[in-house]
């Protein structure tokens, strides 16, 4: 009768018996071969499942059998854990790229809308030239050629520099007309009429926000900061 190895008990039977561990032996009947040895050596030293009393025999089994049960759980769980995680980091990814689409797809809606309001603005040069202007008339001129999202912006600045008088002058600098230009006659690059013609004067100081501070709005939180622009 040979032994049957197992890690804690070398098991004396005709049959293959389970016990505590991993088999490592054959049941007699099976192949001999070199390793025996190696696996009677292992045995040699370890406690015979004959030597437990016949009534500790079932005991010892079933705790085997649990304990194999329960590390074939664990590496279920884990194998559960990390195919979760996997999954979790992939929707994340997932979540992530469609957030990023949306947000450069709004970006280009705000972008377009932006350029269809600056298309859509009345061109200087269609207003009828008049001899004065009055308050309410330069605004009206003004709400036609600045784009109605940053028409807020635009009026802040000239009511602060110019008080919307387009022959406003500087008596200490000589920076003229609605957005103060220094000197004024920068604004002929606008049209030759800047000193009298509002809708020139509106449309070079619009230039001017957009050029150097990418709109009317960038240029009114600039001159928040420094109470100049």
């Amino acid at each position: 009768m040979s032994r049957i190895s197992v890690r804690g008990f070398a098991v004396a039977s005709a049959t293959a018996v389970t016990t505590v561990g991993a088999v490592v032996g054959v049941a007699s009947g099976a192949p001999q071969s070199a390793s025996n040895d190696n696996v009677e050596a292992t045995a040699a030293d370890a406690t015979l499942l004959a030597d437990i009393p016949v009534g500790q025999q079932a005991q010892v089994q079933t705790a085997s059998l649990t304990q194999q049960a329960d590390a074939q759980s664990a590496q279920a769980s884990a194998a559960a854990k990390k195919s979760a995680e996997e999954a979790a980091r992939l929707q994340a990814a997932k979540d992530a790229k469609s957030k990023k689409e949306s947000a450069e797809e709004k970006a280009k809606e705000r972008e377009q809308e932006q350029v269809a309001s600056r298309s859509a603005t009345r061109d200087p040069a269609s207003f009828s030239v008049q001899s004065s202007y009055t308050v309410e008339q330069v605004k009206a001129i003004a709400r036609q050629i600045v784009p109605a999202d940053q028409f807020q912006c635009f009026s802040n600045i000239v009511n602060h520099e110019s008080t919307w008088n387009y022959r406003a002058v500087n008596a200490g600098s000589g920076a003229y007309g609605l957005v103060q230009a220094l000197p004024g006659s920068k604004m002929s690059s606008a049209g030759s009429d800047w000193q009298t013609n509002p809708a020139t004067q509106i449309k070079w100081g619009l230039n001017y926000m957009n050029e150097r501070y990418h709109s009317p709005c960038g240029a009114w939180s600039f001159w928040q900061a420094n109470t100049w622009y």
